[in-house]
């Protein structure tokens, strides 16, 4: 695994480093034998009430990511890594039928019951080409977490989202 740190407002020294390789093993044996081409970045950030940990980790045209909070940044590290393996033993069966992930080795996780996604609703919505900021406007005004439009300056849907931290996001497409 190709593990980058990233510390923002605090400092991540050869002990996390250690701790952080040490805890992505257990992952890495999850992925496979060519988990040594996943790239993983974790980022350490300091907060008033303690630390922030994110992990992404980028395999086989997937991406797998957890935040977790915590007093002591090691244990908001081993938070991120329990919730990634609880993602791929969730979801273990459909990343299996996937041709680009099947080289994942789920022998040693246990069959979990696999869930249908049980799509309860569908709704048909009406996208007039708008800017950013309409888009962040009627997302505020219907009071949703996320809004899609249709960017008028690309002519392309993009996704607008509310944060965690207060701020907004732009999902825009990209071809890999």
């Amino acid at each position: 695994m190709n593990i980058t740190i990233v510390a923002r407002k605090c400092t991540a020294g050869p002990t996390f480093q250690a701790h952080a390789e040490k805890k992505l093993a257990k992952l890495a044996r999850l992925l496979g034998p060519d988990s040594d081409q996943a790239d993983v970045k974790i980022t350490a950030t300091a907060q008033k009430n303690g630390m922030t940990v994110e992990v992404t980790v980028r395999f086989g045209g997937m991406v797998l990511r957890a935040e977790e909070g915590a007093q002591q940044i090691n244990d908001a590290l081993d938070s991120c890594v329990d919730v990634l393996v609880r993602q791929l033993r969730k979801n273990k069966t459909r990343l299996e039928k996937r041709n680009t992930v099947s080289r994942f080795d789920f022998t040693d996780i246990a069959d979990e019951a696999e869930e249908d996604f049980d799509v309860v609703r569908r709704k048909a919505v009406c996208c007039k080409p708008v800017d950013v900021d309409e888009a962040i406007l009627q997302m505020n005004l219907t009071g949703h977490q996320f809004y899609l439009f249709l960017n008028a300056e690309t002519d392309h849907f993009n996704v607008v989202y509310r944060r965690n931290d207060g701020g907004y996001g732009l999902l825009v497409p990209e071809r890999e």
